[in-house]
């Protein structure tokens, strides 16, 4: 599903837990349409998270799971640079791997043009 900011929802909501046991609601993972080789993958919550959950593994893997639910194959990511991480939103970096299953989406590399 597109948005008129170029985004591919991946996923619609789902509740994940955190590190501390609470559940999360997941508001959408998304990521844009076209970007060169490394993919960002945005994860939105409806409320904010407490700061570092970037870094909580329990919350990162429900993400993943989700991922893998939905048809990806491959190994776990982790997120990128903390200063851009969000209250409500967490950056994760997809590996070479995810781009395999972000085409099956609609998703470009620009990178692909030039080689």
């Amino acid at each position: 599903m597109m948005s008129e900011n170029n985004d591919i929802e991946i996923s619609g909501s789902f509740t994940v837990q955190d590190g501390n046991g609470r559940e999360q609601i997941v508001k959408s993972i998304r990521i844009y349409d076209e970007t060169y080789g490394v993919i960002d993958v945005f994860v939105d919550f409806t409320v904010a998270l407490e700061k570092g959950s970037f870094r909580d593994h329990k919350l990162i893997s429900g993400i993943l799971n989700r991922l893998r639910s939905l048809g990806y194959v491959g190994p776990d990511f982790g997120a990128t640079d903390p200063t851009i991480q969000e209250r409500k939103m967490i950056v994760l970096e997809a590996t070479e791997e995810f781009c395999q299953f972000a085409k099956t989406k609609g998703w470009k590399n620009l990178a692909e043009e030039y080689e």
